[in-house]
């Protein structure tokens, strides 16, 4: 049963990390990870998909190994945070509640530059 709900857990996180990926109000990059993290503990098929995959592999590689984003990653991430942050403005019922989202995602940026980036192999 156990293995069960961790496979229902990485399928749900990595639907909801394919919304992401279309809708920008939705972080992707976190609920892949948690996708490849539940999926390592109830779908080694799965696991074995993300860690194969040309888009997510390698940053689930570089995540686990070292707690390292690279430097496309977090442009990406703050780009969609910024444009996310302008588009709150104008369906957010009360304008402090645009300021909250605007305040957490300036954190998370703050905390997604301060990561470590992968280290390029010599001749790269």
């Amino acid at each position: 049963m156990t293995r069960w709900l961790w496979a229902l857990l990485a399928w749900t996180s990595l639907l909801l990390g394919i919304i992401g990926a279309l809708l920008p109000v939705m972080p992707t990059v976190p609920f892949i990870l948690l996708s490849a993290f539940a999926a390592a503990r109830g779908s080694q098929r799965l696991r074995a998909w993300l860690l194969r995959h040309p888009q997510f592999g390698r940053a689930i590689l570089d995540w686990e190994r070292d707690g390292t984003v690279s430097r496309r990653a977090k442009w990406l991430a703050t780009v969609m945070m910024a444009a996310s942050g302008i588009g709150v403005w104008f369906t957010a019922p009360r304008p402090w509640m645009a300021a909250t989202v605007d305040v957490v995602m300036a954190l998370v940026a703050l905390w997604l530059w301060r990561r470590p980036e992968p280290r390029q192999p010599p001749g790269r």
